[in-house]
């Protein structure tokens, strides 16, 4: 590791890392990262107080260009072949998305089979290394989604010869890790990955166990992953972040004897800071046996904010696989953010982290990014780093200024390198004598490249849309794909509403809606307005009990004409329950529906619908419905 620094008209920084720092050498480094990033701020100083000129590079190894025209595809160099316990090239760093598990438990982001197997494929698109489809004994719709995803893209071999890991979570006890492995046993590659608590606060609260029962249950459940016949397990200590060392140390060679493949530190509650976090990892590769025959990984929680700065620091302090989420979902205040996380890697991982590298294809982020949104209902803020709605967007005179003279100004990623393609700046403005070609073309530069059946319906909403605005903004499309593409199996279809509202009487409504299986269903109800009203008629119609958790609308853009779009979640009032992964509790799943039209009443009602079609397909009588056919969305 080697820091090198020049003070005259040119200043540079970097940290070479070229090989895997060995056991002897690790503590050394490990205690030089806190004085190469203070050597740094001092250089910095230093400079801001000089009288030299000097140039800072920021920008990413991917040229900018002026141009409107999209830059040629990013290079992407190939990933080594894969081995559970090592990687042959020590600059490459797996990608652990854990989305379909960890994300899932974001309050009412529960997603169905099909929704699951859906992400899964965009998510081997995008190229990531191991897919933890989601912890399989929590409940049989769990269950058969992790079997159903590791039979289907745990088989999808690409002519490169990849093909994810799919991986399952357990708790360190006896049914869990059986359950994972009998679901995810049907992949090529498949993996059991179990964890135990290990820090003083859990073992005395949680667990009620001494140390050595919990290093028994770790050695004990993981030579069982074994035994039935997982060559790839990975181990996490839970609460790692505020675990003794010495106890880490311990427990951690422990369960490589016992044939771990995969160490995983997790900073559970997200409370350290990214010098903390690169020490931990950095100890635990200087003082734990046997450590050079597993890959150390990082999973880090978002409860201070720094999740990614964190998983960063790890990967420069020698870990070399990143847990993380799609648009950092998950428990609590979320997880790593997988787009922020390889981007950093793909914009700073040569200069200043040691030649890291993903193998990653960044073009289908977008996608991938607005699946997991629609899906789950969880709307990005709009400044959120790398997928927001303004991470490309100029306003201020002064950024446009430089846009339009050099785009490298005040861009350091190109929207292109994410599958966003920018703007187009012909005056094109779609309206409603556009045709199926221009629509098709604009959605593609949204990020949606959809086949011919679903562009049909989107092009028959769009113009319905056009006839009564005079211009269709790029807010418009994103919610039409959003209520025509990412919406659950279809149980209940809305045909017809109707409602009569006013200050003169009751809020009537009257609602036809249509089952899956072709038969018609009309009702009647009054209530204290449109929406109530709307609501109780679908009641009468689904005979499902229900509580309304939540009701949201907003308007995509300016004007009395604006598309509406709502949001509700609600709870069955006799549905079943999942295991939660780490409390061990038994939660109530909540179910999410997104809509949108002209319509409050029509918009309101799809997303209602939508939330109990949701619901239905976890009843017992509905999982072997569920589609396994390739999606239509392709990115």
């Amino acid at each position: 590791m080697a820091a090198s620094f020049t003070t005259a008209s040119k200043f540079s920084f970097s940290i070479s890392n070229p090989k895997a720092p060995t056991t002897s050498t690790t503590a050394a480094s490990a205690r030089s990262i806190l004085s190469l990033y203070k050597q740094k701020a001092n250089a910095l100083r230093a400079l801001h107080f000089s009288s030299k000129p000097y140039t800072f590079s920021t920008s990413c190894s991917q040229s900018q260009s002026p141009s409107t025209s999209s830059p040629p595809p990013p290079r992407r160099r190939r990933r080594p072949e894969y081995i559970p316990n090592r990687i042959d090239d020590p600059s490459y760093v797996r990608i652990f998305d854990t989305t379909l598990r960890d994300g899932e438990q974001s309050p009412g982001a529960t997603l169905t089979a099909k929704e699951k197997l859906d992400i899964a494929r965009q998510l081997a698109k995008l190229g990531v290394d191991i897919i933890e489809a989601g912890f399989p004994a929590a409940s049989r719709e769990d269950f058969e989604a992790v079997k159903m995803i590791a039979q289907e893209v745990g088989n999808a071999v690409d002519e490169d010869g990849y093909v994810p890991v799919i991986c399952g979570l357990s708790r360190c006890n006896e049914k869990d890790i059986k359950a994972a492995w009998d679901a995810v046993k049907y992949a090529k590659r498949p993996r059991v990955h179990t964890f135990i608590a290990t820090s003083e606060i859990h073992m005395e609260y949680k667990l009620r166990k001494t140390k050595e029962e919990v290093i028994e249950i770790a050695r004990s459940m993981v030579k069982l992953a074994r035994s039935l016949g997982c060559d790839d397990v990975e181990f996490s200590p839970e609460d790692a972040g505020r675990s003794e060392r010495e106890f880490l140390y311990e427990i951690l060679g422990e369960v490589i004897k016992a044939g771990a493949t995969t160490l995983n530190i997790p900073d559970t509650v997200g409370i350290t800071i990214p010098t903390e976090f690169a020490q931990l990892i950095a100890d635990i590769k200087a003082n734990t046996p046997g450590v050079e025959n597993v890959v150390i990984s990082t999973h880090c929680q978002n409860d201070l904010g720094l999740s990614t700065a964190n998983t960063l620091a790890g990967a420069f302090a020698g870990a070399r696989q990143l847990e993380c989420t799609i648009n950092g979902i998950g428990e609590r205040a979320g997880n790593a953010s997988l787009e922020e996380v390889v981007m950093a890697i793909n914009c700073r991982g040569e200069s200043v982290l040691g030649g890291l590298y993903t193998g990653i294809n960044t073009r289908h982020i977008t996608m991938a990014s607005k699946m997991v949104e629609d899906y789950t209902g969880l709307h990005l803020q709009p400044h959120k780093a790398i997928v927001g709605a303004n991470a490309f967007a100029h306003e201020s005179g002064i950024h446009q200024d430089g846009m339009l003279k050099h785009k490298g100004t005040y861009e350091i990623i190109s929207p292109e390198d994410i599958g966003l393609e920018r703007s187009n700046e012909a005056g094109i403005v779609l309206g409603k004598l556009s045709g199926r070609h221009a629509l098709r073309d604009r959605l593609k530069e949204l990020g949606y490249e959809l086949d011919d059946e679903k562009l049909g319906h989107i092009f028959w909403r769009f113009k319905a849309v056009a006839e009564q605005k005079k211009r269709v903004t790029d807010a418009d499309l994103i919610a039409l794909v959003s209520d025509e593409v990412f919406q659950p199996e279809v149980v209940w279809k809305l045909v017809d509403v109707q409602v009569t509202c006013g200050t003169l009487g009751l809020s009537t409504a009257t609602v036809k809606l249509i089952h899956a299986n072709g038969e018609e269903n009309v009702a009647c109800s009054v209530g204290t307005g449109p929406v109530d009203s709307a609501y109780k008629a679908v009641d009468i119609i689904v005979k499902e009990p229900v509580t309304l958790l939540e009701y949201s609308m907003n308007a995509v853009t300016e004007g009395i004409d604006a598309i509406a779009t709502t949001r509700v979640l609600i709870r069955g009032d006799n549905q079943q329950t999942s295991t939660h992964a780490l409390t061990g509790e038994e939660v109530q799943r909540t179910f999410s529906g997104t809509g949108a039209g002209m319509d409050i009443v029509v918009s309101s009602v799809k997303a209602y619908i939508g939330a109990l079609n949701k619901m239905l397909a976890f009843k017992d009588k509905l999982p072997t419905q569920v589609s396994v056919e390739k999606t239509s969305v392709s990115a």
